[in-house]
């Protein structure tokens, strides 16, 4: 089965500029459909790194390595990474480091895929349940605007936020049998 890729979207191209004209150097990510626009833009720019992961958890690390060494970073993720990082998430605590996650949402909106609802309808209590502060995005209209303000809270505020990126923001997942 392959999943077919919609064409990327202005609030996707929003996302990345916002992340740029905001400093962040490094973008730490698992491959994910949703965010893949951004992370194309990502490696196609000189003066940001994108760094793969084998698990969501390492981001966590990643990033706040990013803030000692003087960087700003960002980790994208889907919403079944989240429960990966929950264990993570105390450094972010314990060392108040500055946090933002960008996280496409499974497990709501049209959902075929029943492995994918448990962490999806959990996600946002298990990241407020860590001392994260959560945004979401459910209109393309909202998502340069809250992605700015995560920024803001994060880098400039110190605090911990993830903005998440609705299912229905995204659109449909759509599997094709070859």
């Amino acid at each position: 089965m392959n999943q077919t890729e919609a064409p990327a979207q202005s609030w996707q191209e929003s996302i990345f500029s916002t992340l740029k004209g905001g400093g962040v150097r490094q973008v730490a990510y698992v491959p994910d459909a949703g965010h893949a626009h951004v992370i194309n833009r990502v490696h196609a720019d000189h003066d940001m790194r994108a760094v793969v992961l084998t698990t969501e958890e390492e981001g966590v690390a990643l990033v706040s390595g990013a803030w000692l060494g003087g960087q700003r970073a960002v980790l994208l993720m889907q919403s079944s990474g989240v429960g990966n990082c929950v264990n993570m998430f105390s450094l972010l605590q314990s060392c108040r480091f500055p946090f933002l996650t960008l996280v496409t949402m499974r497990g709501e909106y049209a959902e075929f895929n029943p492995w994918q609802c448990p962490m999806g309808q959990s996600t946002q209590a298990a990241l407020e349940l860590m001392g994260i502060t959560v945004l979401r995005a459910s209109t393309p209209e909202e998502v340069e605007d809250l992605v700015a303000a995560g920024l803001d809270a994060a880098f400039e505020g110190g605090q911990q936020v993830a903005v998440l990126l609705s299912q229905r923001l995204i659109g449909r997942k759509k599997w094709e049998r070859k």
